[in-house]
């Protein structure tokens, strides 16, 4: 049994409502942003940029990439930045030894946003389909 269990218990059996995993407002937010992430991937591709487009995904203030998508603005939990590879070696998120590697998983940028999600507890690469229709 958790402490947090325990502890509700004791005070009279009233439980707290469980808060839902970030990742559950982030899908939500995702699928709202589809469109949007999707032509940016686009234009940074057609432009010659990077064929790696990477988004970031926050709740806080990041100073990664370019704000596409303003979570105050759009009244939603999620900020979302674009960037690629290119900036994610040069800032030593990705170590240059290691890009060849998560190059080999990087999954195809036409089907999945490739998402780079920030929460207080770390960072992580998600991938995420492209909502088709």
């Amino acid at each position: 049994m958790e402490a947090e269990e325990l502890l509700n218990e004791r005070s009279g059996g009233e439980e707290k409502p469980k808060k839902d995993s970030p990742l559950v407002s982030l899908e939500r937010d995702l699928k709202f942003f589809n469109e949007s992430i999707r032509e940016v991937a686009v234009e940074i591709m057609v432009e010659g940029l990077s064929s790696h487009p990477i988004f970031v995904a926050h709740q806080h203030e990041l100073k990664l990439g370019e704000m596409i998508l303003d979570r105050n603005e759009l009244n939603t939990e999620w900020s979302i930045h674009a960037s690629t590879i290119e900036e994610f070696v040069e800032r030593g998120i990705i170590k240059p030894e290691l890009k060849e590697r998560f190059l080999t998983t990087y999954k195809n940028p036409n089907d999945f946003m490739c998402l780079f999600v920030v929460v207080p507890e770390g960072a992580n690469f998600v991938y995420y389909p492209y909502v088709k229709g």
